[in-house]
């Protein structure tokens, strides 16, 4: 079982570490609102990690040949999404901006906790690589090869605790980030950033 764990761990935190266009968003949506609503929008990415984590470790080598149909139309969903968040990010910063407006906080919380969880899930969620990658982990790994229903339920635990950990860390990484660019300017700066990379991570995404 300690085996298993250790597998659970370790690819939660391979597939959460590389900061990529959700991580991003992550980070600004934290800076722009609050602690509390970023961390429930962590909570949202690593559910659908562990989600993921689940159904590779039940569904093992028949995962692929289910998903690849299915690759190409959710790919493009999740760069429109992106495309979307990152026009309507730069554009609300802009408007804010030119309208010396200092109450973007309160504007931004209108996404709630619970809204903020379920927009990070269901973004994830459009990334079928995802269960692809933990497919291919429990195929290849020794301790994931064989893994009764107990083992997979760990596995699948494990993989959400690594990942919970890591995106609550990009969420308070942003809070700090929100409370120490508080000017105009610095908003600006931190919204057309975010959206900048958000656009160009979309862009290889498109790509690749």
């Amino acid at each position: 079982m300690s085996a298993v764990l250790v597998a659970g761990l370790l690819a939660g935190y391979g597939i959460a570490m590389p900061v990529g266009a959700v991580g991003t968003y992550l980070v600004a949506l934290t800076a722009r609102t609050t602690l509390r609503t970023g961390a429930c929008a962590a909570l949202g990415v690593a559910t659908a990690d562990g989600l993921y984590a689940l159904v590779a470790a039940v569904g093992g080598a028949s995962l692929t040949g289910v998903i690849e149909p299915f690759l190409t139309p959710l790919r493009e969903a999740s760069v429109l999404v992106l495309v979307l968040l990152a026009t309507w990010g730069a554009a609300t910063a802009i408007r804010r901006y030119r309208a010396h407006d200092d109450v973007a906080a309160r504007t931004d919380m209108l996404l709630g906790p619970a809204r903020a969880y379920g927009a990070l899930l269901g973004l994830t969620l459009l990334n079928p690589a995802t269960v692809v990658y933990f497919a291919a982990l429990v195929l290849g790994s020794r301790a994931t090869a064989s893994l009764t229903h107990l083992e997979q339920a760990a596995f699948a635990l494990a993989a959400f605790t690594a990942s919970t950990s890591w995106q609550l860390l990009l969420a308070t990484g942003g809070a700090l980030l929100g409370h120490t660019l508080t000017g105009r300017r610095g908003r600006l700066l931190t919204a057309l950033t975010s959206s900048a990379l958000i656009a160009g991570l979309a862009a290889h995404l498109l790509v690749s």
